[in-house]
């Protein structure tokens, strides 16, 4: 159920059917433009829509506001008073109420928290609170994340996306461990091994070139700080001083002024080819014609793009993180984080393999991603569910 605003979501409000279980997915502002929280929401709907043993409704509002886009207090006041009021009308008509992204954790004071759970990605939205001297922010700042992370205390459960997350949510003892499990998130099904011509050739004439005719660093995701996008730019350089025809395709956001310059500094920025917005059949196809996908974050709660690439057959090197270790097992590669020399013997490396070698590498990639399913994914949070509900 998409809603269009509060109203929307009154009018909208489900009728109880039988004996399964009402369940609220509690989405972001399709205004916030977060791939990543946009396809958990979309695919756990999908999938328990499958299952009669759940009745799921999808809660996803749109923002107010004039204008283009929403700025900065249009957003503040959407999430802290729009968001709010809506779900307090919809309290007495669900059985469970899941907040797919803990950036919204605050909702759960507008709702029966004995009967919501929260998903945690990650506690970087916490790091003002966790650790101020890393990341100082304004009283208000810290105000604002001090409800939210109060609200995902509140709830009945939490689930994280890697024992990662978990792990870190119980070194700073914000929830204790019976209320806490671990379900990895999936891959979309479009992202797979198998050709898609329609796809492939949309990509082609995007980057003004046919796969093959030169080997492709791939990375994906957004260029805040802790994905390090620093790293990449100097990784691909020293990478061209031994592979010259290699370049760089970025998929997301694009550089912020200070990468930009970076780049150009060093001499790589035009060739790079950058995609900004597209569709999950493109990205399966950017991830198929990669000779490489590479993730240098110093953070990351999950990692999709990785288990994104290896279901694809598309070799990774990663930063020796856990979340990382943990998502790429054995199938990625991985340097320390931030050290350039490494990264680039590496890279060189895998380029320079044999064709036997590849082949190795293809096939425990594809291995290590066969076990990351959105049906498994809804499957874990229906066990939640019942067990909320029952409690």
């Amino acid at each position: 159920m998409t809603l269009p605003n509060p109203a929307a979501a009154l009018s909208s409000a489900p009728v109880s059917q039988s004996n399964r279980i009402r369940v609220a997915i509690i989405c972001d502002f399709l205004e916030e433009n977060w791939p990543s929280m946009e396809l958990v929401g979309n695919m756990l709907y999908e999938q328990l829509g499958k299952n009669e043993a759940v009745d799921p409704h999808r809660i996803r509002p749109a923002m107010k506001f004039r204008g283009e886009r929403p700025g900065r207090s249009t957003r503040l006041y959407a999430r802290f008073m729009q968001y709010p009021k809506l779900v307090k009308k919809l309290a007495s008509d669900f059985d469970v109420f899941h907040i797919t992204d803990h950036s919204y954790a605050h909702l759960v004071h507008d709702l029966p928290p004995g009967r919501t759970l929260v998903t945690c990605h990650d506690l970087d939205t916490f790091r003002c609170l966790l650790e101020p001297d890393r990341e100082p922010r304004s009283f208000a700042f810290r105000s604002m994340t001090r409800r939210i992370l109060s609200g995902l205390q509140s709830a009945a459960h939490v689930t994280c996306d890697t024992a990662a997350t978990r792990d870190g949510i119980l070194v700073y003892g914000l929830v204790p461990p019976e209320r806490l499990t671990v379900v990895h998130n999936g891959v979309h099904p479009a992202l797979s091994p198998h050709s898609d011509s329609v796809a492939d050739e949309e990509l082609a004439r995007k980057l003004g070139r046919k796969a093959g005719r030169c080997s492709e660093l791939l990375h994906v995701g957004s260029t805040i700080s802790r994905k390090r996008i620093d790293v990449l730019l100097h990784v691909f350089a020293e990478v061209r001083k031994q592979k010259p025809d290699v370049r760089l395709l970025r998929v997301g956001p694009p550089f912020s002024p200070q990468q930009e310059a970076l780049a150009r500094s060093l001499g790589v920025r035009d060739h790079i080819d950058c995609l900004e917005h597209v569709t999950t059949r493109i990205l399966g196809a950017c991830y198929r014609r990669a000779s490489v996908l590479l993730q240098p974050s110093e953070s990351e709660g999950f990692g999709l793009p990785v288990i994104e690439a290896m279901a694809c057959g598309t070799p990774v090197i990663a930063s020796d993180i856990p979340s990382l270790r943990e998502i790429g097992g054995d199938a990625a590669a991985y340097c320390a984080v931030a050290q350039v020399a490494g990264w680039c013997d590496k890279v060189v490396a895998l380029l320079s393999c044999d064709e036997r070698s590849k082949g190795i590498i293809r096939l425990a990639t594809l291995q290590q991603a066969s076990s990351f399913t959105w049906t498994n994914y809804a499957e874990h949070m229906l066990e939640i569910y019942e067990k909320v509900f029952a409690s």
